[in-house]
């Protein structure tokens, strides 16, 4: 099975990924070109050697109008700086030989609306396939920023995330994912650094509210030594939409590896990096660690707070039974299920974030079907289709974001959608 690790020790961004992705081609140059042809307008991608902690890499830069794009805080400040003397946008349209009307800008961090995007990504070169690619992750982008801001989808300008530096990264990656076509990407728990971020409303936590939301459901962690946004909305973004699983790097035979290059520079090396090796057809059998421990003196809260810390500290399952304790009090168990090698750090957050003064340790054999992610042409583009083999079963679902996204264009219900889509899978059998 043809799978790509993604390591994110030191964050995502949608620049760093891309630039691990294009490394993973003998052809960069050729990619590069293919890159440039993608119709984006005034962008122009540069790729460049860049070397961090004596690491040798590959740097994207992204050029709009001939400038390179500004990294976060810099671009937050001088969009505070240009809303706090202009208060507004000068935009000037124009109609093209091609009879469509297309916006320029005097400056490339125009706070762009779902629609406009939409605009530009149905003119891009590309197949419908990596359109829709392109216009989910941008859902999911706005339907982050929607609940932030308390604003219907519709109506959310986007920020940072919709420049065209930032539609030049998403696009980049949805073309180099379905080039490269694996059977399965797998992301490390993300880094999403630390400290603050100044944006266009003010200087805020990291991560910034909608980077927070977006990686829900996502194992990450704060940084105890960086105090700088190293995850930003696009790469949660990409990372939530590309990712078959988080965790540590599975068994493969490695075949390639590719560093993508940050600009800033820290006493650790700013890359992320991408892995593309083969795993095992079959099956998976490996052994891991239960820890359990009895709680009966934490609010729900509390526990759903530690439950987040073990998950984000890379935990491959969390969950607690309702128990009867001792004096007649309602508890729960807690465990959690780790990898033999990450038990100490597991013991810590326990211990730290919760008020158990023992844990118990169970090692057990876990065997795994083996997992990949197949495309289905339908006639809304392709939608991936999640399948679980060995031990001779094999089971088949489709990948619910996929679903969900077709529903919200179309206007259908998720189970028209899915039923739709089952009859199709099942005459591709």
């Amino acid at each position: 099975m043809n799978t790509l690790y993604i390591e994110c020790k030191m964050g995502i961004a949608g620049d760093m990924l891309t630039a691990a992705l294009i490394s993973l081609f003998d052809d960069m140059e050729q990619k590069e070109k293919e890159l440039n042809n993608l119709g984006i307008p005034n962008v122009e991608f540069v790729l460049e050697d860049s070397s961090k902690c004596g690491v040798l890499g590959k740097h994207m830069k992204v050029l709009v109008k001939g400038q390179e794009e500004m990294d976060s805080e810099a671009a937050h400040e001088r969009e505070d700086f240009h809303n706090h003397e202009h208060n507004h946008e000068h935009i000037h349209e124009s109609v093209h030989s091609d009879g469509h009307s297309h916006e320029h800008e005097e400056s490339h961090h125009h706070h762009n609306k779902l629609y406009d995007i939409e605009d530009i990504i149905e003119n891009l070169n590309l197949s419908k396939e990596i359109k829709s690619d392109i216009r989910e992750v941008f859902q999911l982008l706005a339907e982050a920023e929607s609940k932030v801001h308390g604003e219907p989808i519709s109506e959310i300008h986007f920020h940072e995330v919709g420049n065209y530096d930032a539609i030049a990264d998403i696009a980049a990656v949805c073309y180099l994912m379905h080039e490269l076509d694996v059977d399965k990407v797998v992301f490390s728990p993300i880094n999403v650094g630390g400290g603050t971020v100044k944006c266009a409303h003010g200087i805020l936590p990291v991560p910034a509210p909608a980077t927070a939301l977006l990686l829900e459901g996502i194992p990450s962690y704060e940084s105890e030594t960086i105090k700088s946004e190293l995850c930003t909305p696009t790469g949660a973004a990409l990372a939530k939409y590309f990712a078959f699983d988080f965790n540590s790097q599975p068994v493969m035979t490695v075949r390639k590896i590719g560093y993508g290059m940050g600009k800033k520079d820290f006493r650790q090396g700013n890359f992320v990096r991408a892995i593309y090796g083969e795993c095992s057809d079959e099956y998976e059998n490996d052994q891991i660690v239960e820890l359990s421990c009895n709680i009966d003196d934490m609010t729900p809260e509390e526990i759903g707070f530690a439950t987040e810390q073990l998950f984000a500290a890379g935990a491959v399952e969390v969950y607690t039974i309702p128990a009867d304790m001792k004096k007649n009090r309602p508890g729960v168990i807690l465990s959690c299920m780790c990898q033999i090698d990450n038990r100490e750090k597991m013991l810590k957050v326990l211990f730290k974030h919760t008020t158990t003064i023992g844990v118990r340790e169970s090692i057990c054999n876990r065997y795994v079907l083996s997992r990949k992610i197949d495309a289905l042409e339908t006639p809304y583009g392709k939608v991936r289709v999640k399948e679980a083999s060995g031990y001779d079963v094999k089971r088949k679902k489709l990948e619910y974001d996929d679903i969900s996204g077709i529903a919200r264009r179309t206007g259908k219900s998720i189970f028209e959608i899915k039923e739709e889509l089952q009859a199709i899978m099942g005459a591709s059998d």
